[in-house]
C-alpha cells in the first residue's frame, strides 16, 4: 500500500489493509505523508499554476520512487477528460510523469491511458462512492504496448485509491504484467475493516 509502519517491522510486512482489501497494483510508493504543510505545496502546483512546486514534487518522487522506476518499460499518468483538462489548462500528473520519465530516461506514455467519462469531482465522497464514481472512466489505447510490460502509474495525490485502483485494473485487464503506483502525497486515514457481528 505504501503506507508507513509505525516502527520497521521488517521486509515483507503487510498492513491490515493490505491483508484484507489487496489493491491491484504490484507495490506503491509516496514521497510525502498528505498534511497542512504537503498540502501547501500540492495546492500551489495543483491551483496556483507554480510550476516550481510542481518540479520540486517530481524531484522528490524520483528520488523515493527510484526503485519502481527502474523496474518499469513505461510511465504513465492518470489522465484528466479532456473537459476537465482544458479547464485546468494541463494534467498535474501529466507534468509530473514527463519530468520523472525526463529525469531517468524512462518511455513516457501520456496517450496510452484515457479518461473517457467525465467523472464529478472526488471532493468529499466517501471511498465506496469514490469507486461508484470510478467505474468505467478510463480505457487503454493501444494495448500491445503494454504486453508483458511493467507501468509506472503516477498522480500527485492518492486519496482513498479509487482512481488509482480504476487505473491499475484498466491496465492490467490491458495486458499490463505488473503496475507499481508513484505518487506525491498520500492520504493516511484509519482503517476500519468491517467486521460481521453475531447474535448471542
Amino acid at each position: 500500500m505504501g503506507t508507513p509502519f509505525v516502527y520497521d517491522q521488517g521486509e515483507g510486512a503487510l498492513s491490515a489493509e493490505a491483508l484484507s482489501f489487496p489493491p491491484p497494483w504490484d507495490r506503491a510508493r509516496a514521497a510525502v505523508v498528505f498534511d497542512e504543510h504537503s498540502k501547501e505545496i500540492i495546492h500551489a502546483f495543483k491551483y496556483g499554476d507554480r510550476a516550481e512546486a510542481g518540479l520540486f514534487m517530481a524531484r522528490l518522487m524520483a528520488r523515493v520512487g527510484r526503485s519502481l522506476i527502474g523496474e518499469a518499460d513505461m510511465i504513465v499518468p492518470v489522465p484528466l477528460h479532456w473537459t476537465r483538462l482544458w479547464k485546468r489548462r494541463f494534467n498535474q500528473a501529466g507534468f509530473l510523469a514527463q519530468r520523472i520519465a525526463k529525469m531517468l530516461a524512462k518511455p513516457y506514455e501520456p496517450q496510452l491511458l484515457k479518461r473517457v467519462r467525465a467523472t464529478p469531482p472526488q471532493v468529499g465522497l466517501d471511498a465506496e462512492e469514490r469507486r461508484k464514481n470510478m467505474r468505467k472512466a478510463f480505457r487503454v489505447v493501444g494495448a500491445e504496448k503494454l504486453a508483458g510490460k511493467t507501468v509506472l502509474l503516477i498522480d500527485d495525490v492518492r486519496t482513498t485509491g479509487a482512481t488509482t485502483r480504476t487505473c491499475v485494473e484498466t491496465l492490467k485487464e490491458a495486458g499490463a504484467a505488473r503496475v507499481h503506483v508513484l505518487t506525491f502525497g498520500l492520504v493516511i486515514a484509519p482503517f476500519r475493516p468491517h467486521i460481521e457481528g453475531r447474535n448471542g
